[in-house]
């Protein structure tokens, strides 16, 4: 519970700094000389890089709390059917096995349900199917978290652009003014350039730790589901005489 509070909150994190960043105590209540509020500016100074941003920032968390909820040990394996599953092994109700994996799908169902029809055949071929069968589902969770390794990939690659694309306008200043140009002639086109890197690295970094988080907890997990699934099919491996 604690590591889940920990990580919702640093992805909050990402997606309110910005917000946190634009406020200056009382005064970010108040506009500037153009009318625009202080987050206003904020935004207009990070651009469409950093707008591009922060939408990742919302992506990445509707992702995390979606995988959350979604890689947990009962939703994986729900105890109710690993202990429904072994009741019929024991009774050798093989066939309403196959039955209750088809119509309750998830990780240990679909590992269950591809041995099942392999037990006429020998234990080699069985565990052989569960093995694929577990890198298979194994496979699916880790993809699905690519995306939260993308997002945190690219966030800082974003950022560097704009720093970039924030200091070439500055020298570009520097050139129309023929060397003439003064800091606050400038400021706009430094403040661009920084407001983007920070924003890449305010999203890159809880989101690299959620998803370092995330696939620990998938290969834990695999690994408890394997050695449940071996244990419930030692029963067919043949004895030595």
């Amino acid at each position: 519970m604690k590591s889940k509070i920990l990580l919702f909150s640093l992805v909050a994190l990402a997606c309110l700094t910005p917000m946190l960043l634009a406020q200056d105590g009382e005064a970010a209540a108040a506009t500037d000389a153009a009318g625009r509020s202080a987050l206003g500016t904020f935004i207009d100074q990070a651009g469409m890089i950093g707008l591009f941003i922060i939408f990742l920032s919302v992506v990445a968390l509707t992702l995390i709390t979606k995988e959350i909820m979604a890689v947990r040990k009962d939703q994986l394996a729900p105890p109710e059917i690993i202990d429904e599953i072994e009741a019929l092994f024991e009774a050798g109700e093989f066939q309403e096995a196959i039955e209750l994996c088809e119509t309750e799908p998830c990780y240990f169902t679909n590992v269950v349900a591809a041995g099942l029809p392999k037990l006429n055949a020998s234990f080699e071929a069985m565990e052989k199917s569960l093995e694929e069968m577990v890198e298979e589902e194994t496979i699916k969770l880790h993809s699905r978290l690519s995306w939260l390794s993308f997002i945190a990939g690219v966030s800082p690659m974003l950022g560097l652009m704009g720093t970039v694309n924030g200091m070439i306008g500055a020298f570009k200043v520097i050139a129309e003014s023929k060397g003439a140009a003064t800091p606050d002639q400038m400021a706009d086109n430094i403040s661009s350039a920084l407001i983007t890197t920070l924003l890449g690295l305010i999203v890159a970094v809880p989101v690299t730790a959620a998803f370092v988080f995330l696939r620990n907890r998938v290969v834990s997990y695999s690994l408890e589901i394997a050695a449940v699934v071996e244990d419930l099919f030692e029963r067919f491996r043949p004895r030595e005489a």
